[in-house]
């Protein structure tokens, strides 16, 4: 039986080195094989569109439902994670993903579809890509920042290789069977899963030796998955139901933190366009006589160019010189996104294509890079994963309706660049609002020349940038979860 003293070298030893490279492989993988999935959707529009005589709208909303489930499940993941762990929860999810892509091959109806790959693929992919990432929090201390830059390269992968795969298994067997062989590639989550072993950690520093001295099987694992836990206090059902939803879904900050409200609401504004040409770019293409490859290649040239961009963002903004302005960069790359949609909407030659996927790709990497490093700029750290968890609620809502309302817009009109013209109308409208009004909020706040009250929470009515170091780990865990999920 090891003693107290005995656990801190073990720890030592795995963190930041050895097994935690490893993960980080697998966090890789499986964000590859997650958040990347979405984006070969389009390879797939208008043969699904034509095998369930659907219309734009009707066929959009099942890649919608499949975005907005990946980022609404969060709140439910971190329960799930505090429940049985990272490494059940990201194994659990392979196996959603997998069966709802199987079950998808029997679908006769494209509603259907929506329940098969649309919820169930959806949310097993949130559950493995949000305790991926939760994971690397454990294995990674010192080195935390750079694991995460290394996670995300993931995504940037899985947009590069999902659409050319996808084209070129759904030229050879059709989308039936292409979708039984992504049901297969997905159940490799629980592989990666299965490599996320929890690691033991030692006794707060703090804790008196009487208090510190349980056994190996009362330790604590580090994937926030505890043998033993607290007792808590008798509370009543509305009371323990309001805790839960303080603790997973900040409304108290939405209601009290002006900078967290007026964030929250721009990139939910936003991400009804972000997501529009990641869908609808192939099928049009294709109308306009693209050759069905070529056009696949155009979300390859996106994903690729990510791959490199995506890091060099990241280390842009850590520069001096946008501490506490980093929200002004991501508006600039927000409405740089947005204007270039106005390329791909008033040409469709080929050439003019790649141009666009170039521009829009770079704005994409810096806004992949900043989202969520900006929300931690404007709420407490302590605080964050609740604040993440109403900003990811709020954001499925848009990105649900989003592609629908599109889809509607293409069958009134008969034309795709209206698409684009309103994924630019979001975008550009969204990065006003975000970069008009913090400009607004400190201009006030100068003119009141003195700082807020000392309060709970410092980034309450004001954008100030908050430490995104974490504390010294008390029981091992991370401070925040960092999350990619654009």
């Amino acid at each position: 039986m090891p003693q107290p003293g005995e656990a801190l070298p073990r720890v030592s030893r795995v963190q930041d080195r050895g097994w935690a490279w490893v993960v980080l492989a697998a966090t890789v993988l499986v964000q590859g094989l997650t958040l990347g999935f979405p984006s070969c959707i389009g390879v797939f529009f208008k043969d699904l569109q034509s095998d369930f005589q659907a219309s734009n709208s009707e066929t959009s909303w099942f890649p919608s439902i499949m975005t907005a489930v990946l980022h609404a499940g969060g709140p439910l993941c971190s329960i799930l994670v505090e429940r049985f762990g990272c490494r059940l929860t990201v194994m659990l999810g392979g196996l959603l993903s997998g069966v709802g892509m199987v079950a998808s091959v029997f679908s006769r109806s494209i509603s259907q579809l929506y329940l098969t790959a649309g919820f169930i693929t959806g949310l097993g992919s949130c559950f493995s890509f949000q305790a991926g990432i939760t994971v690397l929090g454990y294995y990674f201390i010192r080195r935390r920042a750079l694991a995460n830059a290394v996670a995300s390269t993931g995504v940037s992968i899985g947009l590069t290789l999902w659409p050319l795969i996808s084209q070129y298994l759904l030229d050879e067997m059709g989308w039936r069977n292409s979708f039984l062989i992504f049901g297969g590639l997905l159940l490799n989550c629980c592989v990666c899963g299965a490599v996320m072993r929890p690691i033991p950690l030692p006794p707060p520093a703090s804790s008196s030796p009487s208090s510190s001295s349980p056994s190996a099987e009362g330790a604590p694992l580090s994937n926030g998955n505890p043998l033993q836990h607290k007792e808590q206090p008798h509370l009543s059902r509305s009371a323990a139901c309001f805790q839960t939803l303080q603790k997973y879904l900040a409304f108290d900050i939405f209601c009290k933190n002006k900078g967290y409200q007026i964030y929250t609401i721009g990139v939910s504004w936003m991400v009804m366009g972000f997501v529009l040409p990641l869908i609808y770019l192939v099928p049009y293409a294709i109308l306009n006589g693209v050759e069905e490859r070529k056009a696949a290649l155009l979300i390859s040239i996106i994903g690729f160019i990510n791959i490199f961009m995506r890091p060099m963002a990241g280390l842009l903004s850590g520069l001096n010189v946008f501490t506490g302005r980093r929200i002004y960069l991501f508006s600039a790359a927000v409405m740089l996104n947005g204007l270039s949609n106005l390329i791909c909407a008033a040409s469709a030659e080929y050439s003019i294509l790649v141009l666009y996927c170039l521009i829009y790709s770079v704005s994409m990497s810096v806004v992949g890079a900043l989202i969520f490093q900006v929300l931690m700029d404007v709420v407490e750290m302590n605080r964050f994963s609740s604040a993440l968890g109403l900003f990811t609620i709020l954001e499925s809502i848009t990105i649900l309706i989003g592609p629908p309302l599109a889809g509607l817009l293409v069958d009134l009109t008969g034309h795709f660049s209206y698409v684009f013209y309103a994924s630019s109308f979001f975008m550009v409208s969204a990065a006003l609002f975000m970069g008009v009004s913090f400009c607004t909020m400190e201009a006030k706040n100068k003119l009141k020349g003195t700082q807020k009250p000392v309060p709970e929470n410092p980034a309450r009515d004001k954008y100030a940038e908050v430490p995104t170091e974490p504390e010294s780990d008390k029981n091992g865990s991370p401070a925040a979860v960092y999350v990619t999920s654009i």
